[in-house]
Protein backbone atom coordinates (compact mmCIF):
# COMPACT_ATOMS: atom_id res chain seq x y z
CA UNK A 1 0.00 0.00 0.00
CA UNK A 2 1.76 3.41 -1.04
CA UNK A 3 -0.25 5.64 1.42
CA UNK A 4 1.60 4.04 4.24
CA UNK A 5 2.56 5.34 6.73
CA UNK A 6 -0.44 7.30 6.51
CA UNK A 7 -0.76 9.85 9.31
CA UNK A 8 -4.50 11.51 10.46
CA UNK A 9 -6.16 13.27 13.74
CA UNK A 10 -9.75 13.74 14.63
CA UNK A 11 -11.81 13.87 17.01
CA UNK A 12 -12.79 10.95 19.04
CA UNK A 13 -16.55 9.96 18.84
CA UNK A 14 -18.75 7.57 20.40
CA UNK A 15 -19.15 4.79 18.24
CA UNK A 16 -21.37 2.04 18.27
CA UNK A 17 -20.50 0.74 22.38
CA UNK A 18 -19.33 -2.44 21.70
CA UNK A 19 -15.24 -2.63 21.98
CA UNK A 20 -15.76 -2.41 25.50
CA UNK A 21 -19.13 -3.47 26.65
CA UNK A 22 -19.53 -6.44 24.51
CA UNK A 23 -15.96 -7.62 24.07
CA UNK A 24 -13.57 -5.60 26.63
CA UNK A 25 -11.41 -4.18 24.02
CA UNK A 26 -12.01 -0.38 24.16
CA UNK A 27 -12.19 1.35 20.66
CA UNK A 28 -11.68 5.06 19.70
CA UNK A 29 -13.51 6.45 16.61
CA UNK A 30 -12.87 8.62 14.48
CA UNK A 31 -15.97 10.98 12.87
CA UNK A 32 -16.78 10.51 9.92
CA UNK A 33 -14.67 13.27 8.07
CA UNK A 34 -11.59 11.07 8.79
CA UNK A 35 -12.78 8.22 7.57
CA UNK A 36 -13.98 9.36 4.55
CA UNK A 37 -10.65 10.88 3.46
CA UNK A 38 -8.71 7.65 3.73
CA UNK A 39 -6.62 7.22 0.64
CA UNK A 40 -8.16 4.88 -1.70
CA UNK A 41 -5.45 2.18 -1.26
CA UNK A 42 -5.83 1.55 2.14
CA UNK A 43 -8.45 -1.29 1.86
CA UNK A 44 -10.71 -2.51 5.04
CA UNK A 45 -8.60 -4.97 7.74
CA UNK A 46 -6.65 -5.25 10.53
CA UNK A 47 -3.19 -2.46 11.18
CA UNK A 48 -1.06 -1.25 13.52
CA UNK A 49 0.56 2.00 14.07
CA UNK A 50 0.95 4.35 16.82
CA UNK A 51 -1.40 6.47 18.37
CA UNK A 52 -1.54 9.58 20.80
CA UNK A 53 -4.61 11.16 22.71
CA UNK A 54 -4.41 14.60 23.09
CA UNK A 55 -1.13 16.15 24.18
CA UNK A 56 0.03 12.94 26.00
CA UNK A 57 1.85 9.72 24.85
CA UNK A 58 2.65 7.94 21.92
CA UNK A 59 1.67 4.48 22.31
CA UNK A 60 1.21 1.31 19.95
CA UNK A 61 -2.00 0.42 18.49
CA UNK A 62 -4.29 -1.49 16.18
CA UNK A 63 -6.74 -0.17 13.70
CA UNK A 64 -9.61 -1.99 12.30
CA UNK A 65 -10.75 -0.33 8.81
CA UNK A 66 -13.64 -0.85 7.41
CA UNK A 67 -17.54 -2.10 7.46
CA UNK A 68 -16.60 -4.54 10.63
CA UNK A 69 -18.39 -7.82 9.17
CA UNK A 70 -19.09 -9.67 12.37
CA UNK A 71 -21.25 -6.75 13.05
CA UNK A 72 -22.98 -5.98 9.58
CA UNK A 73 -21.97 -2.27 9.67
CA UNK A 74 -23.80 -0.27 6.77
CA UNK A 75 -21.32 2.16 6.62
CA UNK A 76 -17.63 2.42 7.30
CA UNK A 77 -15.81 3.01 10.41
CA UNK A 78 -11.72 3.61 11.82
CA UNK A 79 -11.57 2.07 15.50
CA UNK A 80 -8.35 2.18 17.15
CA UNK A 81 -7.45 0.25 20.19
CA UNK A 82 -4.32 2.03 22.03
CA UNK A 83 -2.42 -0.59 23.55
CA UNK A 84 -2.61 1.31 27.09
CA UNK A 85 -4.86 1.44 29.40
CA UNK A 86 -6.38 4.76 30.28
CA UNK A 87 -8.73 5.53 33.51
CA UNK A 88 -11.18 7.14 31.64
CA UNK A 89 -12.31 7.22 28.08
CA UNK A 90 -11.80 10.11 25.68
CA UNK A 91 -14.60 11.24 23.62
CA UNK A 92 -13.63 14.80 22.47
CA UNK A 93 -10.21 14.41 22.24
CA UNK A 94 -8.18 14.88 19.07
CA UNK A 95 -6.49 11.28 18.50
CA UNK A 96 -3.50 11.45 16.59
CA UNK A 97 -2.38 8.18 14.47
CA UNK A 98 0.15 6.57 11.84
CA UNK A 99 -0.60 3.47 10.21
CA UNK A 100 2.42 1.51 9.55
CA UNK A 101 1.44 -1.72 8.25
CA UNK A 102 -1.20 -4.55 7.38
CA UNK A 103 -2.28 -7.63 9.52
CA UNK A 104 -5.12 -8.95 7.88
CA UNK A 105 -8.21 -8.57 6.02
CA UNK A 106 -11.61 -8.18 8.06
CA UNK A 107 -12.86 -11.68 8.72
CA UNK A 108 -16.44 -12.64 9.59
CA UNK A 109 -16.78 -14.25 12.66
CA UNK A 110 -20.69 -15.05 12.91
CA UNK A 111 -23.48 -14.71 10.64
CA UNK A 112 -26.38 -15.60 13.74
CA UNK A 113 -25.84 -13.21 16.49
CA UNK A 114 -23.39 -13.74 19.89
CA UNK A 115 -23.03 -16.39 21.13
CA UNK A 116 -19.75 -17.15 23.70
CA UNK A 117 -17.70 -19.58 21.16
CA UNK A 118 -18.05 -17.06 18.36
CA UNK A 119 -17.66 -14.52 20.89
CA UNK A 120 -14.19 -16.31 22.31
CA UNK A 121 -13.03 -16.40 18.99
CA UNK A 122 -13.22 -12.95 18.07
CA UNK A 123 -11.34 -11.30 21.13
CA UNK A 124 -8.45 -14.04 20.57
CA UNK A 125 -8.23 -13.13 17.04
CA UNK A 126 -7.77 -9.19 18.05
CA UNK A 127 -5.80 -10.12 20.87
CA UNK A 128 -3.36 -12.28 18.20
CA UNK A 129 -3.27 -8.85 16.16
CA UNK A 130 -2.49 -6.87 19.58
CA UNK A 131 0.59 -9.13 19.99
CA UNK A 132 1.55 -9.05 16.42
CA UNK A 133 1.29 -5.27 15.84
CA UNK A 134 3.22 -5.30 19.24
CA UNK A 135 6.45 -6.98 17.71
CA UNK A 136 6.28 -5.42 14.31
CA UNK A 137 6.16 -1.46 15.93
CA UNK A 138 9.53 -2.57 17.56
CA UNK A 139 11.52 -2.87 14.20
CA UNK A 140 13.71 -0.38 13.94
CA UNK A 141 11.60 1.04 10.32
CA UNK A 142 8.07 1.27 12.44
CA UNK A 143 9.93 2.44 15.97
CA UNK A 144 11.22 5.43 14.37
CA UNK A 145 7.54 6.99 13.46
CA UNK A 146 6.71 6.86 17.02
CA UNK A 147 8.87 9.91 17.29
CA UNK A 148 7.87 12.03 14.53
CA UNK A 149 7.21 15.47 14.43
CA UNK A 150 3.24 14.87 13.64
CA UNK A 151 2.96 13.85 16.95
CA UNK A 152 4.37 16.92 18.51
CA UNK A 153 2.46 19.43 16.22
CA UNK A 154 -1.95 20.32 16.62
CA UNK A 155 -2.78 21.10 13.57
CA UNK A 156 -5.98 18.78 12.50
CA UNK A 157 -5.32 17.21 9.62
CA UNK A 158 -6.39 14.00 7.69
CA UNK A 159 -3.03 12.58 5.57
CA UNK A 160 0.82 13.80 6.37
Amino acid sequence: MKSLPYFCRGEVVRGFGRGSKELGIPTANFQDSVVDNLPADISTGIYYGWACVGNGDVYKMVMSIGWNPYYKNTKKSMETHVIHKFKEDFYGEVLSVVLVGYIRPERSFNSLGINALLKFSLIAAINSDIEEAKMKLELPEHHKLKDDNFFTSTTIMNGH
